[in-house]
């Protein structure tokens, strides 16, 4: 019976041993980690917010992204208007629910007809506000939620995004911790956006509109206050 116990226990002594052996393992991984600098971040998505704007813009217009520059938030209404028009499109949009763009006067615009809601099949723009802008690619991080819903991103032939310029960062390490300070509990989808929708997985030929909409305006407000 000795015999066995002693086995037994040596068998616990050498698991403990392991066990003490992992943890410590374990630790100096995650120091190491810790320790690992930052990514280099390119020079186009770092500077004064001026020049993070003005990268943007560059290589958002670079991605086939229409920007419609703005000093005046009150006048987003119409430039919404104005777009539809210089495009031949028609003055049915839906609208995000969210509150932020209920601070714009689309009562200034009659030539719009707007439904706050989710976007239907056969909706043919949505207008959604951007949660940030990433100067290095010229991407738009937006959202999913019960205010944004998800459908105006993906079904609308035509997306025209409100941003503030405010809301412009240099990279996707910015626009990632942001996300997380805002939300105690993530979006359950947050999607990257970078011109219009685009694919060249049929027969290596490039269709617009495949996976999203054709086109896309972004409303940059330049003077609005936080």
């Amino acid at each position: 019976m000795t015999d066995a116990r002693d086995a037994i226990l040596a068998r616990i002594r050498r698991a403990n041993g392991a066990e003490a052996r992992g943890a410590n393992e374990i630790a100096a991984l995650r120091h190491r980690l810790v320790s690992v600098p930052d990514h280099p971040i390119p020079a186009r998505a770092q500077g004064a917010r001026d020049k993070l704007v003005e990268s943007f813009v560059a290589m958002a217009e670079e991605a086939s992204a229409e920007i419609l520059r703005l000093a005046d938030p009150d006048l987003v209404p119409g430039a919404v208007a104005d777009y539809l028009a210089r495009h031949d499109l028609p003055g049915a949009v839906a609208m995000s629910p969210a509150e932020a763009l209920d601070a714009y006067p689309w009562r200034n615009a009659p030539a719009l007809s707007i439904r706050r809601g989710p976007a239907q099949p056969d909706d043919p723009v949505s207008v959604t506000p951007v949660f940030a802008a990433i100067a290095e690619t010229g991407t738009l991080m937006v959202h999913s939620g019960a205010a944004t819903p998800h459908a105006l991103h993906f079904l609308p032939d035509t997306h025209i995004a409100i941003l503030r310029a405010d809301d412009i960062v240099g990279g996707y390490e910015e626009a990632w911790a942001a996300l997380r300070a805002r939300f105690a509990v993530p979006p359950r989808g947050v999607t990257l956006i970078t011109g219009p929708s685009r694919s060249s997985d049929i027969e290596r030929s490039l269709q617009i509109g495949v996976h999203g909409p054709r086109r896309l305006a972004v409303v940059l407000i330049d003077g609005e206050e936080t």
